[in-house]
């Protein structure tokens, strides 16, 4: 969703900066022993500095270990307060095993280098596309360890980190509880994407096709359910049902999901329900995405059809894109354990 962010406010560059000049108060060195003890310590940073829903369902299989993850951002106080992903600017930085990095973003990369000294992995999160970040050459020198998802979600991450390294595939945590399926009759699943950017990430196109086919949807008698990007606009689908659990979980309710391709996609077919892409001339969207789809629109008109038609991918093409199904996020924590077992001493950052 769009901040307003007022008068007055610092831009989010200056926060940035800021949270990454500030004085290391808090970070400080830790015992001289190359294994790190217990509980494991990681900091976390994505490419969306305030978006904290990646890191989400990591935190039960970390309290379950006796883990703390913390997620570092530029500002707490942009953090709503019943957030349960644990929190800090580099400056006030928890001791520290390990930094994970979701992404070779402009916020990761001034975080990498704060804690040059902490072992380094990267792991995907998100779907991120295949070609080569900017600044994905400052991390690849340091990185121990690289995590995916699925196969195909490897292939187009290390394209994007400029790396023909092994990509350990885990699966994606959110997959560690699906759903079961149980249609609705006549109920379209809407998977909205971020109509408007914002201090956290990018806006991605296609929106005003996805409302304009909801409403053809709708007109046809098909009840709509919408499932929200964290970061969406939410006044802009209140004419309709907005779902009140995460849009996994609701796929499982609907005949189909129609949507702008995203993270979610190849997941939603995980647990059954075929879907339908809308696709905008300005969004790019990575082959595996557009590959779970049953079929892509980009006129409004076709939506009613394409749904009617919709059907699920061979399941070679799922397990593909989804990946190992079940203890995902076990086996990416084991990763990361691994990677700062055979790391450096806990350090400060420099």
């Amino acid at each position: 969703m769009q901040n307003d962010l007022g008068l007055g406010r610092p831009s989010r560059r200056a926060l940035l900066t800021a949270a990454l000049t500030a004085p290391a108060l808090a970070a400080t060195t830790g015992t001289a022993d190359a294994r790190p003890r217990r509980p494991l310590r990681a900091l976390i940073a994505t490419n969306e500095p305030w978006g904290t829903y990646h890191v989400r369902p990591l935190l039960t299989e970390a309290a379950r270990r006796g883990w703390r993850l913390t997620q570092l951002v530029p500002d707490p106080a942009q953090i709503a307060p019943d957030d349960p992903v644990p929190v800090t600017t580099p400056g006030q930085a928890p001791p520290a095993d390990l930094i994970v990095v979701t992404g070779a973003g402009d916020w990761p990369l001034e975080c990498a280098d704060r804690f040059r000294k902490l072992p380094l992995a990267a792991s995907a999160l998100a779907y991120l596309g295949p070609a080569e970040a900017p600044g994905a050459r400052r991390l690849r020198p340091r990185l121990r360890a690289i995590t995916a998802p699925s196969p195909a979600d490897a292939r187009s991450f290390g394209g994007y980190l400029g790396t023909r390294r092994p990509i350990d595939v885990v699966g994606s945590p959110q997959t560690d509880t699906l759903p079961v399926r149980a249609p609705e009759p006549g109920l379209v699943l809407v998977l909205t994407s971020v109509t408007h950017p914002d201090e956290t990430g990018e806006a991605a196109p296609g929106t005003e096709l996805l409302l304009a086919a909801a409403e053809r949807l709708r007109a046809s008698g098909r009840r709509i359910l919408v499932g929200l990007h964290p970061r969406e606009d939410r006044t802009l689908w209140d004419r309709y049902e907005i779902s009140a659990v995460p849009s996994l979980q609701a796929s499982a309710r609907a005949e189909a999901a129609i949507g702008i391709p995203g993270t979610i996609f190849p997941l939603v077919t995980a647990v059954g329900t075929p879907l339908v892409g809308c696709t905008d001339p300005a969004l790019t969207v990575p082959a595996h995405l557009l590959a779970v789809c049953s079929s892509t629109i980009d006129d409004p008109g076709q939506a009613v059809q394409a749904v009617a038609d919709a059907e699920l991918p061979p399941r070679s093409t799922i397990a593909d894109a989804v990946g190992p199904i079940g203890g995902s996020t076990a086996r990416l924590l084991n990763v990361w354990e691994k990677t700062a077992r055979s790391g450096r001493p806990h350090a400060r950052p420099h």
